[in-house]
């Protein structure tokens, strides 16, 4: 069984779900990419990598409690930043260090992009988690 989830604490995606979590068996939480956008969907941080990285984890936090897991669960992140400069790839990437996802090593990639999807948007985390038992999966 899949089940589709949205985050209450989250702008309202336009046409897709915060995560989908596969219950039946795994237990693994698909997240769509957290994005900068507070609740009434405007940019965090506008032109600030760090402080829209920051937002985004905080919204990736939001979508996994949403599922019944956290940011220690998480086993997969792709991280986007929309630079081709190391610097600032590797300051979003502290970011992400400096996070709970810290807490072990976890599959990642981390790629500077061209764009993404909402106007002034610069960084942006897809992620898999496991879901816990005890969050009532079977």
């Amino acid at each position: 069984m899949i089940r589709r989830v949205n985050a209450a604490g989250l702008f309202p995606p336009p046409a897709y779900a915060h995560a989908s979590v596969v219950e039946a068996g795994t237990g693994l939480a698909f997240l769509a990419g957290a994005v900068p956008l507070d609740a009434d969907g405007r940019i965090v941080g506008p032109g600030d990598p760090v402080r829209q990285a920051e937002r985004v984890i905080a919204n990736l936090r939001e979508q996994l409690q949403a599922v019944g897991s956290d940011l220690t669960h998480v086993i997969a992140t792709d991280v986007y930043v929309v630079s081709s400069e190391p610097a600032d790839l590797s300051a979003v990437w502290d970011v992400v260090e400096a996070s709970e996802l810290s807490t072990g090593p976890h599959a990642s990639t981390l790629l500077g992009v061209a764009c993404l999807g909402y106007p002034g948007q610069l960084v942006e985390i897809t992620a898999t988690a496991v879901v816990p038992q005890e969050a009532g999966l079977s």
